[in-house]
C-alpha cells in the first residue's frame, strides 16, 4: 500500500514523502479499513515534528483522520458493530494512507447520504463543538453565542451546533473569505477580529450591549473575550491556535461571575465514556434533521496521498477554511 511514514522528525510538511509499504496485518481486536479520504490537524503539524504530546516510536505513519470501508472484521470478537464493505468514518493512527487499523470503539458509520469527504473530518471538530456548547456551556434558545475562528473546521461545527439549539451566533473569523463562509454555516453577524474595538462590536450587536452569554474559544481570547461577555456568562476554552497559554485576569471573572470551562473531548473517552454516546446520538439527530452538515475545504482540491504536504501547509499558513481533507485513491497513484 501507499502510505506517508514518518522515519525521522521533518522540518515541516513540505519534507513528507510517499512511499510503498506492505499491507498491514491488523491484531485480532482491530479492522482494517481501506481509507477514501484522510482529513489534516493542527496536531498532525506537531506530531510529524516531534513536538506533540502523544509521539508513536519511529517509524509511524502520519495522519489521524479517516473514512473508507471496511476490508476486514476482528478476527477475536464473535459478533462485530460494523460488517465488511461498511462505510465508517473514524480516528486512528496511521491516516495518510491506502489502508489503517482501527478498534472499534474509534470508528463511526457514515451518515446516510453523506460521502467520505465530509464524513472524514467529522470524529474530531463535531463532538468538540458539541460537548464544549451542550454538555459544558449549556446552551440554551434565545442565547447569544461568540465563536472564535469560527471559519475553522471546530469553529462551523459550533456554529451550527450553536444555530440548531436556538442561539444567536456572532462568529469571529480573519478574513474576507472566511467571513462569507462563516455566513454560509449560519452565522449571524461576522466579525474580523484583526480590527480594533471588535470587543465593542460585538456588544452593539447584543441587546442592551450586554454582551453574549456564551463564548466558544479554540484559539486562546479569553482575556478580550471577557470584555464583550455579559454578566454570568460562559466561556469555553477548547484549544490554544493562537500558541499562547493565556495569563487570565481573574478580576474581571470574579466581578462580572463569570464561568471558564474546559473542553478537552479527547478525556471523555476515560473520564466520562457513558457521555460519549450521547454526544454522538445528538450530532447524528442533528445530521438527520438537516441542521449540520459536512465543513470540508471545497476551494481547492486534494487528491491523491502527494498533496498531504500541500494541504498540510495551506492549513499551518491559515490559508484554508472548515476541514482540508485529502481524497484517497484506491489504487496505486500514478504521479506524486
Amino acid at each position: 500500500m501507499r502510505a506517508i511514514q514518518v522515519e525521522e522528525y521533518v522540518k515541516g510538511p513540505q519534507d513528507l514523502t510517499v512511499t510503498d509499504l506492505p499491507d498491514l496485518t491488523p491484531s485480532p481486536d482491530t479492522y482494517v479499513i481501506a481509507i477514501h479520504a484522510a482529513a489534516t490537524n493542527f496536531f498532525d503539524l506537531l506530531q510529524i515534528r516531534g513536538k506533540y504530546q502523544h509521539q508513536p516510536p519511529l517509524p509511524w505513519i502520519a495522519g489521524a483522520e479517516f473514512a473508507g470501508v471496511v476490508l476486514s472484521i476482528p478476527s477475536s470478537k464473535k459478533t462485530t458493530r460494523f460488517k465488511k464493505g461498511d462505510r465508517v468514518f473514524g480516528s486512528s493512527q496511521g491516516g495518510y494512507a491506502m489502508q489503517v487499523c482501527a478498534n472499534e470503539e474509534s470508528l463511526m458509520p457514515v451518515p446516510p447520504g453523506w460521502g467520505f469527504l465530509e464524513a472524514a473530518g467529522l470524529m474530531v471538530t463535531a463532538p468538540t463543538g458539541y460537548a464544549a456548547l451542550v454538555l459544558e456551556a449549556r446552551v440554551r434558545k434565545g442565547e447569544w453565542v461568540l465563536v472564535h475562528a469560527a471559519a475553522g473546521g471546530v469553529g462551523l461545527a459550533a456554529v451550527q451546533i450553536a444555530k440548531a439549539f436556538g442561539a444567536t451566533v456572532i462568529a469571529t473569523v480573519g478574513s474576507n473569505r472566511k467571513l462569507e463562509v462563516a455566513k454560509e454555516f449560519g452565522a449571524d453577524y461576522t466579525i474580523d477580529y484583526n480590527k480594533e474595538g471588535w470587543t465593542e462590536e460585538v456588544k452593539k450587536l447584543t441587546p442592551n450591549g450586554r454582551g453574549v452569554d456564551v463564548v466558544f474559544d479554540p484559539v486562546g481570547m479569553v482575556n478580550m473575550s471577557l470584555k464583550c461577555t455579559a454578566w454570568g456568562g460562559r466561556i469555553v476554552i477548547v484549544g490554544f491556535a493562537a500558541g499562547n497559554i493565556e495569563k487570565v485576569a481573574m478580576n474581571r471573572v470574579l466581578l462580572r461571575n463569570i464561568s471558564l470551562l474546559g473542553l478537552h473531548w479527547g478525556s471523555y473517552t476515560k473520564e466520562a465514556p457513558e457521555l460519549v454516546g450521547k454526544v454522538w446520538e445528538g450530532l447524528f439527530l442533528l445530521i438527520k434533521e438537516e441542521k449540520f452538515k459536512g465543513t470540508v475545504y471545497t476551494d481547492r482540491e486534494f487528491r491523491g496521498l502527494g498533496t498531504v504536504s500541500r494541504a498540510l501547509g495551506m492549513l499551518e499558513r491559515r490559508e484554508t477554511w472548515g476541514k482540508a481533507v485529502v481524497s484517497v485513491p484506491q489504487v496505486a497513484e500514478s504521479k506524486l
